[in-house]
């Protein structure tokens, strides 16, 4: 299967949901995101990295950074290989001079491990497929130097989204796409999801 590479392009965070963080990726020259939701604890793990923030002592994931490097393995790139009943699944790849492995990790502690160590992240087509969102609009993506570290995002309403039609549902995506609302986007896109 052809690997699509991705980019972190936004991470999210919905104070209409406690607790709830979004970690957008971007197909690198494509349009189409993919929005992932994680835990709080994760979504502060990867905003450190991205902002090149120094904690006085090491995070889990800069832990995991420092052990694979006393031991010279090293992150080659990351692959979202699987997603089930709305949970994606992840594998590390790692060599050393003798071997290659790969390490089965949840996505989003392989995200914050992809950030720490500049790897590549890859998906499969049938995961943008089924669980992607896409952009409509043509601006220019973001520098990668220029990603925030959380987005505060909101719902003005919570509409019954069972009892809206499907173009009203995709009118409504589109509307929350342009409003960055990526929670509620993913809530949407899985409603949508289920009448196709």
């Amino acid at each position: 299967m052809k690997k699509i590479e991705l980019e972190i392009v936004a991470l999210s965070h919905s104070i209409t949901q406690t607790h709830s963080y979004a970690v957008v990726l971007g197909e690198v020259n494509g349009l189409r995101r993919l929005p992932i939701v994680i835990g709080g604890f994760e979504a502060q793990a990867i905003a450190v990295a991205l902002e090149k923030m120094s904690p006085s002592r090491p995070l889990t994931h800069d832990l995991m950074k420092n052990f694979m490097n006393a031991f010279d393995v090293q992150l080659q790139e990351i692959i979202i290989n699987d997603l089930q009943e709305g949970i994606f699944y992840s594998k590390l790849i790692c060599f050393t001079e003798q071997d290659t492995v790969e390490i089965d990790s949840r996505t989003s502690d392989a995200l914050a491990l992809a950030v720490r160590f500049s790897c590549p992240i890859f998906t499969y087509e049938n995961i943008l497929e089924s669980a992607g969102i896409l952009m409509g609009d043509t601006t220019p993506k973001k520098n990668k130097d220029d990603i925030i570290g959380i987005e505060e995002t909101t719902s003005a309403t919570h509409e019954d989204l069972s009892s809206m039609s499907l173009p009203d549902l995709e009118t409504l995506l589109n509307d929350v796409l342009e409003s960055e609302d990526y929670i509620r986007a993913i809530t949407i896109r899985d409603e949508i999801n289920k009448r196709k």
